[in-house]
């Protein structure tokens, strides 16, 4: 199977149908079913809803029980059996059909040329506009059962699952309309019960206000059972003599919407979206709590298998997936995060030091984008304590290869904030530690190794740490979620140790969006913005090795690679432990077109960059290496720091456990296998 495959990578594309009904004409609904599940084929579509008695029609009362019309409805299911012989999706279509005597309101499965099953409606509305028990019985209790439907015999039953057999986690359960109105949906004990996939045949009238009630009771039902769940209306054609309809289909996904079809439409609609299978069973794997619900609300169900026989080619890729997924594109759900990361690290702090009595803190300022946050949460928490700024202590400490441009903006940045700024030159220190150990610099030698480097690196946390204690102080971490990940820190030094770190939930392409943000929202006073826009314009570097005449300063992302590409995996790594490959193949669907228009509010132009596939097999495989084998003893040993993002944390104490002598084999394994490196 190809590696452009969806079906390869744990996704499943699925839809949601609306479509014209034919008032009391089977045949024709068939054939208009029909049509749209091969259009679904086309598409290789999985998985395809229709709408609630959409053989029949919904709306047409009283016809529903005359024999010439079931009679029908029978001979229409038999024409979709027959004539989806050759088609690819789970067809689940809504018709009345007859049982033991009685009339059910039902979901029928049909898939190449079989009668899978039969589920029927449990909860019959029976208020205003709704008198479903004048037509139908519940299928309340209707279990183990099997029914003769025209030619073809079938499981019926309410406890009718639909999995398949060679796509791992399709898992399909059928509800009618009602049965998510109702307190406990069925679906819900489905969903214990190891369903996935929630799909809702419905008819439902549309008046004021009721899509968005719909799309609320679908989109918390996804999130409550960590599911897809398919919701499929009956809109044009459905009597509109007294109701009208508005053809809502939509898919959503553990609390989010993949996809939806314009209302009132015209013509019909599918919602389609490749819904992420390996993300749902992730979920609840590591939720311990659904495993005990399933053990409280265990039943009986029967499972009827199926064969997708997905296509191994290149299909696309139908789900947006966030170029940062710690960074959304929409500026409104940008504007909201920004504001309770921004917020959670203040609120961190300040409760640090209420409950330590402490009125000083400590901090370097590089210049850089992680000090700079982390100095902007020191001000606004000594505001919200009525704690004068000129407690905070802030201190630049040039070393070798310090610039002028980024000495500058940290001085401006200290001075218009208006904290205690003093200036530390560590170079007389770093030669005499370098003479005192040997080290070749000491003898004219430009040796820049990583002696030479961390020598700077630590001679800075020592003073921070010595100014603690002379002034009654805690000293403020900078390092983020980002460097904590990649080991981007020097053991026992300012990014990776501290007293209290503010920074240590927040990934590094976040930190850049929540100081655009600043600037953005004029928190602070103009001098400030002006120095913020020119401090997260700079390269990243840590300008710790001096860059020789006409060279470019040192490079972080040179030697890590972009902050865009490791904390696309670090997310998927941290959030839902997904294999490399899995990571790649997203990445590459993500990355490979800069011209797609969904980068972040204010991201600039000369910025936006892609990546071929063996770009995103190169850095992830030094992901993969400093994440899993290189860097856990620094995470082991990190200090306190709030957890800012759903995404999560690197704290020992918290999110991520592992050992410090772990190593990368597995990872490197699975990465060597499945992703190709051309």
């Amino acid at each position: 199977m190809s590696f452009r495959s969806v079906y390869r990578h744990g996704f499943a594309r699925v839809a949601a149908c609306t479509t014209r009904t034919s008032l009391a004409d089977p045949a024709a609904n068939a054939l208009t079913i029909l049509s749209m599940a091969r259009d679904c084929d086309h598409q290789s579509v999985a998985l395809a809803v229709f709408s609630e008695l959409g053989i029949s029609g919904y709306s047409i009362s009283d016809l529903l029980q005359q024999s010439a019309m079931l009679d029908a409805v029978e001979d229409a299911v038999d024409t979709i059996v027959t004539e989806s012989a050759d088609l690819m999706p789970l067809l689940l279509v809504g018709a009345p059909i007859r049982h033991l005597g009685a009339l059910y309101n039902c979901a029928v499965a049909i898939h190449r040329g079989r009668l899978l099953g039969v589920v029927p409606k449990i909860h019959l509305p029976n208020y205003r506009e709704f008198y479903e028990p004048r037509h139908f019985v519940s299928g309340d209790g209707q279990e183990g059962g099997d029914i003769q439907v025209g030619g073809h015999r079938a499981p019926f039953g309410t406890d009718l699952m639909f999995e398949a057999e060679d796509l791992r986690g399709l898992i399909v359960h059928a509800e009618i309309c009602e049965d998510i109105w109702v307190p406990n949906p069925p679906s819900g004990e489905a969903a214990a019960s190891g369903a996935t996939v929630l799909a809702n045949l419905s008819a439902s009238n549309i008046t004021i206000g009721k899509a968005e009630t719909r799309k609320l009771l679908c989109l918390s039902q996804s999130a409550r059972c960590v599911a897809a769940y398919l919701y499929a209306a009956a809109g044009v054609g459905e009597s509109t003599t007294d109701l009208a309809w508005d053809g809502q289909a939509s898919v959503f996904e553990n609390g989010n919407i993949l996809a939806e079809t314009e209302r009132f439409p015209s013509i019909d609609q599918a919602a389609i979206a490749d819904i992420d299978l390996d993300l749902l069973r992730q979920e609840r794997l590591q939720m311990g709590s659904f495993d005990t619900n399933r053990r409280r609300h265990a039943r009986t169900w029967r499972r009827i298998g199926f064969r997708v026989d997905a296509p191994a080619g290149d299909i696309g890729l139908r789900r947006r997936i966030e170029r940062f997924p710690f960074v959304p594109a929409d500026t409104a759900r940008l504007d909201r995060d920004c504001y309770e990361a921004y917020n959670i690290q203040v609120s961190g702090l300040t409760q640090r030091m209420r409950a330590t009595g402490i009125k000083k803190v400590v901090i370097g300022i590089s210049g850089g984008l992680d000090s700079t946050q982390a100095l902007i949460v020191c001000a606004h928490a000594f505001d919200l304590m009525g704690l004068p700024r000129a407690n905070i202590l802030a201190y630049t400490m040039p070393g070798f290869a310090t610039s002028d441009h980024t000495k500058g903006n940290a001085w401006r940045l200290m001075t218009s904030l208006g904290v205690t700024a003093a200036e530390l030159d560590i170079q007389p220190a770093a030669r005499q530690m370098l003479g005192d150990i040997g080290h070749p610099y000491s003898d004219g030698q430009n040796v820049y190794d990583i002696t030479f480097e961390n020598v700077q690196a630590g001679l800075r946390t020592d003073y921070l740490f010595r100014l603690a204690n002379h002034n009654d102080g805690i000293v403020i971490g900078t390092g983020d979620l980002s460097e904590l990940a990649l080991g981007w820190c020097t053991y026992g030094v300012g990014d990776q140790m501290a007293h209290y770190n503010v920074n240590a939930g927040v990934p590094k392409t976040l930190i850049q969006h929540l100081i655009r943000w600043i600037i953005g929202t004029k928190r602070f006073p103009d001098e400030v913005l002006k120095t913020l826009d020119a401090i997260v314009s700079t390269e990243i570097s840590p300008e710790l090795v001096p860059a020789g005449a006409g060279e470019a300063p040192q490079s972080t992302e040179a030697k890590i690679g972009p902050y865009a590409l490791q904390d696309f995996t670090l997310f998927y790594t941290l959030r839902f432990g997904f294999p490399p490959s899995k990571i790649a193949f997203m990445a590459l669907h993500t990355w490979e077109d800069a011209t797609r228009g969904d980068w972040p509010p204010h991201f600039p132009p000369e910025r936006r960059k892609e990546y071929d596939l063996p770009q995103i097999r190169h850095w992830m495989e030094i992901f993969l290496q400093r994440f899993f084998a290189f860097s856990q003893f620094k995470r082991s040993a990190m200090p306190n720091g709030p957890k800012v993002s759903a995404g999560g944390s690197l704290s020992p104490r918290g999110d991520w456990r592992a050992p410090s002598d772990g190593n990368a084999t597995v990872w490197l394994a699975e990465l060597d296998r499945n992703v190709p490196r051309e």
